[in-house]
């Protein structure tokens, strides 16, 4: 309990620094970034097709870049990867990034089983990554997301918010991103098969999020 008072009256004062720090009217810096779209649709196996988002939910996320494709194993017959990434150039006029446990939902989607897997890739530390397996009807799909920002890759919402105002201090920015992959999770294919499957996916894209994600 009173790691969790340390923590929440550190954020406090940070986040009032970085108010009081804007309202100084120090100019953010925005540093420059490859457009998502240019991402490779061809990546290792996997070839994708762009899914275009509607201006609905563009509307809802605000000022940005995202990018949806559906990607296939072309060498494996195989549920299609579902990949989303989403980056914020700025944050600080309230434009946050949207956890996908609060938007699946409104998607008709809900969550049947959570948890946080460690994933690592050549060249990389580990990271946690969230896990959800959610439900529509008879569908049901396995998820992981994590957020990324400034080489930095985290699974709790509130450490990414934690080190927005850090950051926001420290380099002057609060620009940040989410990775999210879905696939389709059959009823005759375990959670592991599927996770496997996702992992295969994210080791083509991760090496390629840093000319997309400034560091």
């Amino acid at each position: 309990m009173k790691s969790q008072w340390r923590f929440a009256i550190t954020v406090a004062l940070l986040a009032a620094t970085a108010i009081f720090l804007q309202a100084r009217g120090r100019t953010e810096t925005l540093p420059d970034h490859e457009p998502l779209a240019s991402l490779p649709y061809q990546l290792g196996p996997w070839a994708g097709t762009d899914v275009p988002m509607q201006q609905d939910v563009l509307a809802i996320l605000g000022p940005g870049d995202f990018l949806q494709r559906f990607y296939e194993n072309t060498s494996a017959s195989q549920p299609y990867i579902d990949f989303f990434l989403a980056y914020f150039p700025s944050q600080r006029a309230g434009d946050a990034i949207h956890s996908p446990k609060h938007c699946l939902p409104g998607a008709g989607w809900l969550p049947t089983e959570s948890s946080r897997i460690s994933i690592s890739f050549p060249g990389r530390a580990p990271f946690e990554v969230n896990r959800y397996v959610i439900a529509k009807g008879d569908e049901r799909q396995l998820v992981l997301y994590w957020y990324w920002a400034h080489d930095r890759a985290l699974a709790s919402e509130y450490w990414a918010k934690f080190y927005l105002v850090a950051d926001s201090i420290r380099l002057n920015r609060s620009d940040g991103s989410l990775v999210r992959v879905i696939t389709p999770l059959p009823r005759d294919e375990t959670i592991e098969a599927a996770q496997q499957r996702l992992l295969s996916f994210a080791g083509n894209v991760v090496p390629q999020l840093d000319r997309y994600i400034p560091q």
